[in-house]
């Protein structure tokens, strides 16, 4: 009789374990779904204004020379970037408080508003001098906004999902990073494509930044049917939110901090070296046409998104600290010499030349978040990703695309990117040799 007893009370535990593995995949599923469809809203909407520099540069800042209208413009670009801290302290420190769920929301509505208005912005040609100072403003609040965005995307991920696979669906959250560049992409690609100059330049421009409005509304309801994370839920079981989560995450996680501010620099330098900047790269110094480069870059960023799944699952599997730096080796030993490739006049070769440089991508990308959430404990985790991961944009995408593009014009070396690019690489493989693997177990408390 306790034999058959004991033989239920198995049967039972492993019908419970079956059902709670399950019911924490599915929650896992989910939440990664909302996250990249909520990255990849922000990253169509922060793509656009880079994909549409060049023919946004005259109409906002108007002058003879063509160089210092899009220096002008890009200035601009990175303004966005410097606000995104900001951004960040405010919604991690609500986030943190009340939960990631209701920050999430805020984020992707702020975000979609702003990118709508520039769409009907005047130009400096109708309203002077009016046209450039609402443009930073609006990219402000794109910036404010952005910076509670993919921080708060990753840590959702990883705070819903179980021990061993934070990896594979934290992978979705630069998943969405790439569909929404290629989506970007696209809608730029086919806009140049069906119209001609005079068009693009007097309405045309306009209809990426309209069509950020359905993919925010899409991106809303996916958010709206998930739950809180129960890591979180745990947390605020057993202790109370932090005061000052700012001042506890500077006095008691300083090294993680500085570490994931040297891995986001070179993470971020990697996507606007490799997607935005490839563009004004292969257009106005390649002179390539401007169609043919954005469909290159919308097929290589879903060749990238699918390749991250299997990256990021690999990681649970060897470990980020392995997984990273193949990524980092791969930036430095490839960006330079693909991209004396791109210059030799052949769009096919230049065109193989990117996809191969931009292979470390999907592995610094689908790896990169999970490991960042985990370096930090849940009571303090949103705000200190916000702090650390938004430095790190600031100095690898903010400031990228302007400092490359002006040491370019004052070199003449075309080369600089990749020079760019490999030097924030090595930084990121020294920062390596301090991480501790974190692939296994729970999460921080």
């Amino acid at each position: 009789m306790s034999r058959v007893l004991s033989e239920i009370d198995t049967t039972s535990g492993v019908a419970r374990s079956f059902s709670q593995d399950s019911d924490s995949t599915m929650i896992a599923k989910r939440a990664a779904m909302a996250s990249a469809t909520g990255t990849a809203v922000e990253y169509y909407e922060f793509s656009i204004y880079g994909y549409m520099a060049t023919i946004i540069a005259p109409l906002f800042f108007p002058s003879g020379n063509s160089t210092a209208a899009l220096l002008a413009t890009l200035a601009v670009f990175g303004i966005a970037f410097v606000v995104r801290p900001i951004g960040g302290i405010v919604l991690g420190r609500l986030a943190d408080r009340f939960g990631r769920r209701n920050v999430l929301l805020s984020t992707v509505i702020g975000m979609g508003l702003a990118t709508a208005l520039i769409g009907v912005l005047p130009t400096a040609a109708q309203i002077g001098i009016a046209a450039p100072i609402l443009l930073v403003l609006l990219r402000l609040c794109q910036g404010f906004f952005a910076g509670g965005e993919v921080v708060g995307a990753a840590a959702f991920v990883a705070e819903s999902s179980p021990n061993g696979r934070r990896g594979f669906f934290g992978a979705f959250t630069p998943v969405g990073v790439a569909i929404g560049g290629a989506t970007g992409a696209i809608v730029c690609g086919v806009t140049t494509g069906l119209l001609d100059a005079e068009q693009l330049q007097n309405w045309g421009w306009r209809i990426p930044f309209f069509l950020s409005i359905p993919l925010v509304v899409f991106s809303f309801y996916m958010r709206h049917n998930v739950e809180e994370t129960p890591e979180f839920r745990a947390f605020l079981a057993k202790d109370k939110p932090p005061v000052a989560p700012i001042r506890e995450v500077f006095s008691l996680d300083l090294p993680s901090l500085l570490r994931v501010i040297v891995f986001a620099f070179a993470q971020n330098a990697g996507y606007f070296i490799g997607m935005v900047f490839m563009n004004i790269y292969l257009t106005t110094y390649l002179h390539f046409e401007k169609t043919k480069v954005y469909w290159l870059i919308a097929v290589i960023s879903l060749c990238m998104a699918a390749m991250m799944p299997f990256w990021g699952g690999l990681s649970d599997r060897i470990g980020r600290k392995k997984a990273l730096t193949i990524g980092f080796v791969g930036y430095v030993v490839l960006v330079v010499p693909m991209m004396l490739l791109m210059g030799s006049g052949s769009f096919w070769i230049a065109a193989l030349a990117m996809f191969i440089a931009t292979l470390p991508m999907p592995v610094v990308q689908s790896v990169g978040y999970p490991t960042y959430a985990e370096q930090f404990p849940t009571r303090v985790r949103y705000t200190a990703m916000a702090i650390s991961i938004n430095v790190g944009a600031i100095l690898g995408g903010g400031l990228t695309p302007y400092v490359v593009t002006s040491l370019i014009g004052s070199t003449s070396n075309l080369l600089w990117p990749g020079y760019f690019m490999g030097g924030a690489a090595l930084l990121a493989l020294i920062a390596l040799t301090t991480l501790r693997d974190t692939s296994k177990g729970d999460l921080r408390r």
